[in-house]
């Protein structure tokens, strides 16, 4: 696999949270989907849950997370393991914005509440 620049800006702007493509079907990777997210402080949680489990690495900021009804934190290098099919929601905790680093096999979709599922367009 080639080393894939990561782009100058940004590759998604949903209005409070960033997602920047780093690794995906587009750019080369045939496995795993890797992008970087951004999500500003009081920005509030998209609830959804996922075909395939999802792998989170906090890399600034601190998260507030819900995974199956339990919240909890996580802190600067933790990991943040979301099983398939369990409700789940990510938002940054305090004042600081999260930044963390995400990993989804290819062909993991996400489904919000009452919605269809769908490929996040970070991880195409």
């Amino acid at each position: 696999m080639p080393v894939l620049p990561a782009p100058a800006a940004p590759t998604h702007d949903i209005g409070g949270a960033r997602f920047t493509s780093l690794a995906t079907p587009t750019s080369g990777s045939t496995d795993t989907s890797v992008w970087l997210v951004e999500i500003d402080a009081g920005t509030p949680a998209t609830p959804h849950e996922i075909t395939r489990e999802e792998v989170f690495v906090v890399l600034a900021g601190r998260a507030a997370v819900r995974i199956g009804g339990r919240d909890q934190e996580a802190a600067v290098g933790d990991a943040i393991v979301v099983p398939a099919g369990v409700p789940f929601a990510l938002a940054a905790a305090g004042d600081e914005p999260l930044r963390a680093l995400c990993c989804l096999p290819v062909g993991g979709q996400a489904r919000t509440p009452g919605g269809e599922p769908f490929t996040p367009p970070w991880a195409v």
